[in-house]
């Protein structure tokens, strides 16, 4: 066991550290326009705890699921061979739980999303606020600030109770159709020692191995739906790690066979790709001589 998890806690660090050094080159890859569009609260948030929730993906949740997951299927195949209708009835709500743990682990996917695009709305708004500090402080936009900051917490707050509410229905029903199992084997175990079909040994012994399979697959479970909040969790990391690369920097360009020294603009067009409705320039007509100095300067400066 220590040595698992000595191996999975590697493989976890080595994870995060490749995934980070790959988000981060490809952040420094995309267009200026990429930069108009993702806030720079955002994108440090995907760096931090985004990359960091999927680090518990391989050093907790894999390993613990792997270990339940061969444990449970021993507790299955002894209680099968010790009495396979009081086996099948433990089969039975460990199906139940799995059916609940699908439903549950699918939510938590989705409501992590949502979390962790809160958390970075929250970060950007108080990482603009600390670093333009000056110009709040100046024009006393301190309290709108705090309300902006507010806003998204109570998003966060919102999402993080429903996820606990789902967390407490889904420990509500282990404990629930674990009692349960304990009493129909202690019920049909009893009138199988009265007919003599059955020992007390046996029953204690299917009574602590049908313990052990059905809290296997509670930690399974348990560990399902975190995986799945770091699935969801990690889809914008993703996407921004599968985006190509600005043209300009994988480009080898083209070599000038002469320099004047003159430069001329015909009938030029502009506008920012996250604002195509807003032209910042159209038709523009323009000639720079040799050693001229000349600013295109607009009424906003």
């Amino acid at each position: 066991s220590g040595v698992r998890s000595c191996c999975f806690g590697i493989a976890n660090m080595i994870l995060v550290k490749r995934m980070r050094e790959m988000l981060f080159d490809s952040i420094l890859s995309q267009d200026i326009a990429f930069f108009d569009e993702e806030t720079v609260g955002d994108l440090t948030s995907r760096l931090g705890s985004d990359c960091q929730q999927v680090s518990r993906v391989i050093g907790n949740d894999l390993n613990l699921i792997s270990r339940n997951l061969l444990q449970g299927i021993g507790a299955l195949i002894y209680l099968l061979i010790l009495s396979w209708p009081l086996g099948l009835c433990t089969m039975l709500t460990c199906g139940t739980l799995s059916t609940i743990m699908l439903v549950h682990g699918r939510y938590q996917k989705k409501a992590s999303k949502f979390a962790q695009e809160f958390t970075a709305s929250a970060n950007n708004v108080a990482q603009e606020a600390i670093s333009l500090v000056r110009t709040v402080r100046v024009y006393g936009t301190e309290k709108q600030e705090f309300k902006r900051y507010a806003k998204w917490l109570d998003k966060l707050y919102d999402v993080s109770f429903r996820q606990t509410m789902a967390y407490g229905g889904w420990s509500l029903s282990l404990n629930y159709l674990y009692h349960s199992t304990q009493v129909v084997a202690v019920l049909i175990g009893g009138i199988a020692i009265m007919n003599g079909k059955f020992t007390a040994e046996q029953l204690t012994k299917f009574t602590l191995y049908a313990e052990w399979l059905i809290l296997s697959t509670w930690w399974i479970g348990d560990n399902w739906s975190s995986l799945m909040q770091s699935v969801g969790a990690s889809e914008k990391v993703f996407r921004l790690m599968d985006l190509l690369p600005s043209r300009q920097l994988t480009s080898k360009g083209l070599r000038l066979q002469k320099l004047e020294g003159r430069i001329q603009y015909a009938d030029v067009e502009f506008s920012y790709p996250s604002r195509p409705s807003a032209p910042i320039l159209r038709r523009l007509n323009l000639t720079l001589n040799p050693n001229e100095v000349v600013a295109i300067v607009r009424y906003t400066g």
